[in-house]
Parts: C-alpha cells; sequence; structure tokens
C-alpha cells in the first residue's frame, strides 16, 4: 500500500504565496546561491515574475507527486481485488476500480503536461541553462530537489 508522503516544500511555498511574510521568511531560509541569484536578481528586491513562476513550478510538481500516489493506490487496490476475481464477467467493483484507475492515469498526465508547461516558463524566465540531451522534466525536478529548500510543513500562523 502506497503511503502519502508530504510534499518536502510545502513550508517554502507556502512562503512564496504570501508575499506581506515572504520576504523575510524568504530571506531567512538559507536559500542556494542558484535560487538567491533567481529570486533577488542584481541585490534588488524579490522578483516577482520569478516567483509566480516558481509557485506554479512547485504546484505543478506537488500536483505530479499526487497523481502518481493516487495512481499506484488505485492500482493497489485492483491488484488487491483481481487476485480472486473469479474468471468471467468482472464484478461491479472491479469495472469501478479500473475506472478509477484510468481516471488516475489521465490525472497523472495532465499533470505531467502542466509541470512540463511550468518548468519551460520557468526555466525560460529564469535563464537557467538546460544541458542538452536531459530531459526538461529530469534536469527541473533535479534542480528544484538541489536548490528549493526543504522542510517540514509548518502550521499556518495563528491570524491576529
Amino acid at each position: 500500500m502506497a503511503t502519502p508522503k508530504p510534499f518536502p516544500h510545502t513550508s517554502f511555498l507556502r512562503d512564496l504565496e504570501h508575499p506581506t511574510a515572504a520576504i523575510p521568511l524568504v530571506t531567512a531560509t538559507s536559500l542556494s546561491p542558484s535560487l538567491a541569484r533567481i529570486l533577488f536578481p542584481a541585490g534588488a528586491g524579490l522578483s516577482t515574475p520569478m516567483v509566480a513562476d516558481l509557485i506554479n513550478l512547485l504546484k505543478a510538481r506537488r500536483a505530479v507527486l499526487q497523481a502518481s500516489l493516487d495512481t499506484e493506490m488505485v492500482a493497489d487496490a485492483l491488484r488487491r481485488y483481481q487476485k480472486f476475481a473469479k474468471p468471467g464477467q468482472p464484478s461491479a467493483h472491479i469495472v469501478q476500480l479500473r475506472q478509477q484507475q484510468a481516471a488516475a492515469r489521465q490525472a497523472g498526465s495532465q499533470a505531467r503536461q502542466a509541470f512540463v508547461k511550468a518548468a519551460a516558463a520557468f526555466v525560460r524566465t529564469a535563464g537557467i541553462e538546460v544541458p542538452p540531451r536531459v530531459a526538461l522534466e529530469l534536469f527541473v525536478t533535479g534542480w528544484i530537489e538541489a536548490n528549493v529548500p526543504k522542510g517540514p510543513p509548518r502550521e499556518a500562523a495563528p491570524s491576529a
């Protein structure tokens, strides 16, 4: 059974999404030199277009991870029930699981397409050079893992 893992960049994404609180929190976190150069170009303030592209990229990455988890969970359930199914006409439950599997696969494909689109926009805006013969999806996933701060999901700050 697939266990849901929290998105490792949740707290950083939350910091970026709230612009009033983001600047002190983003500067307080230890940013990689590459990410700092992209978010704070030429010592200026926070670059709004880059932040928007990074938010879209992280949301798309989270959607890809969620879609792969959903696909895995439905496939596990289908395998578990299909193992003991009698030959012949499939039961209504197995038909429903196959429909869920098809929907999960389609959602996964759409999430991957949205991730590639967001990755292309981010790479173009940031001016990042993608090495030749490397898939954009793999390169950007590696870049995110190497440069975007990870951390446990923080609780939302209590509003006064």
